[in-house]
């Protein structure tokens, strides 16, 4: 299916900050990128760069006044998700490099806080996949999913206590119970074709059958219609702008996902 995606950003400056954008789609990962759009009012210097996980990153120093950042881009993408029961677990000895990361605490992912948890969900599957799809089925059971009533990360311990959250939050209860039985899990943020209500959003993928699975534990059902941002452990790798400086302010953002065509 191919989907229109845009994002745009309003910026109060008055104070020049500097600015870790993350606000491209990921190019080579089950989708394609047709056509973009990247926009900025006032024109800045932008800087462009590449972070550890493959992530496009946008640099730039914001002048006073202010900033509106306009993003849009035609992506083709898959309608539907992989869903494979019965994918093996991977012995960690036989993971790739590039995947070992993925198996260790992070700051808002604590796996090791979770093991006893992880394996009383999980008792009675089959390792690899089964189990990953028992965790997403208990955080989406066990956590409730509010948009919109959290400004900031929050770490897997604090949702677990709390009872609810936002996706983000969902998926680092999910990242942590996987890692903690010694399944690799990264955060995915990006967009979701008719999300409700339209955000930019983020769900989780496992690393299981010696390939990555997506699971969201926000959704009733597998769903595809899904244009992938970023990579990485947590919210802390991810965030879809990183500000350097207090003198910037977001007023507002505006987020719509259309389809073009299935």
């Amino acid at each position: 299916m191919k989907l229109k995606v845009s994002c745009d950003l309003h910026f109060e400056v008055v104070e020049s900050s500097f600015l870790i954008l993350m606000l491209r789609p990921f190019r080579g990962y089950q989708q394609w990128v047709n056509s973009e759009v990247y926009h900025i009012d006032p024109s800045v210097l932008l800087i462009e760069s590449t972070d550890g996980f493959g992530n496009s990153c946008q640099h730039l120093v914001t002048p006073i006044g202010e900033l509106l950042i306009n993003t849009s881009a035609e992506v083709t993408v898959m309608n539907t998700i992989d869903v494979a029961l019965g994918a093996g677990f991977v012995e960690i000895q036989y993971l790739p490099n590039l995947v070992l990361p993925f198996l260790l605490p992070s700051r808002y992912c604590e796996s090791d806080r979770f093991g006893d948890l992880a394996r009383e969900i999980t008792a009675d599957v089959l390792l690899g996949y089964d189990q990953v799809s028992k965790i997403n089925d208990w955080v989406r059971e066990s956590i409730d999913y509010l948009p919109g009533t959290s400004e900031f990360p929050l770490s897997a311990t604090e949702v677990h206590h709390l009872g609810h959250g936002v996706c983000r939050d969902l998926a680092h209860v999910a990242i942590a119970l996987c890692r903690s039985i010694s399944i690799p899990a990264r955060l995915v943020v990006g967009y979701l074709y008719n999300l409700q209500p339209m955000d930019l959003h983020a769900w989780f993928e496992a690393y299981i059958g010696n390939r990555w699975y997506t699971f969201d534990p926000t959704q009733q059902e597998p769903r595809g219609g899904r244009v992938v941002i970023a990579f990485g452990r947590d919210a802390a790798d991810v965030s879809i702008f990183h500000q350097f400086g207090s003198g910037c302010s977001l007023n507002s953002m505006d987020v719509r996902v259309d389809l073009l065509d299935n």
